[in-house]
């Protein structure tokens, strides 16, 4: 019986003493803490002259230390440098894509992709539209569009005279 709550003792105490230790990471230094991403302004480093002789700064001139937004924004999503890009290909390269045959492109590859896809369109069905026979869904209009006069004119002329009293 000793032995039990000596062991239900040192449950409680290890429980406890383990609850008060949920800081104890950071106060070790063992958790990594991120930097402060809106403490960071990034700018283009400063750099010393060769010489002092210089010319006074432009009110609203770009730095010419810093890139244009929009080049930053290309090297960004596309990665690399503009230059790399503008650079012309090497010759393993461009004998690679002349074998591949992307040198012999179509110019009007748009044009015959809708028409082929025109082609197809109504072939699209649903699945149970086309095994079953079964009309599902909204009741699609043919497109067809109404002029607004001759419609009025025609709901008037369904309508029966009104009486008068």
């Amino acid at each position: 019986m000793r032995k039990t709550y000596n062991l239900l003792f040192i449950a409680c105490l290890s429980a406890a003493s383990l609850t008060a230790c949920s800081n104890a990471k950071e106060t070790l230094g063992l958790a990594r803490s991120a930097p402060d991403e809106f403490a960071v302004v990034k700018r283009a480093p400063l750099e010393m002259p060769p010489d002092y002789s210089l010319r006074p700064p432009r009110p609203g001139a770009p730095r010419p230390q810093e890139q244009a937004v929009g080049e930053q924004a290309r090297e960004t999503v596309f990665g690399g440098t503009s230059e790399a890009r503008k650079a012309a290909p090497a010759s393993g390269e461009s004998a690679l894509l002349q074998q591949a045959g992307a040198t012999q492109t179509d110019p009007n590859i748009r044009t015959v992709v809708d028409r082929e896809t025109a082609l197809m369109a109504p072939e699209e069905k649903p699945v149970a539209e086309r095994l079953l026979g079964i009309k599902l869904g909204k009741n699609k209009s043919d497109g067809s569009v109404i002029d607004p006069e001759e419609e009025a004119a025609r709901l008037k002329a369904q309508q029966p005279p009104a009486e008068t009293p």
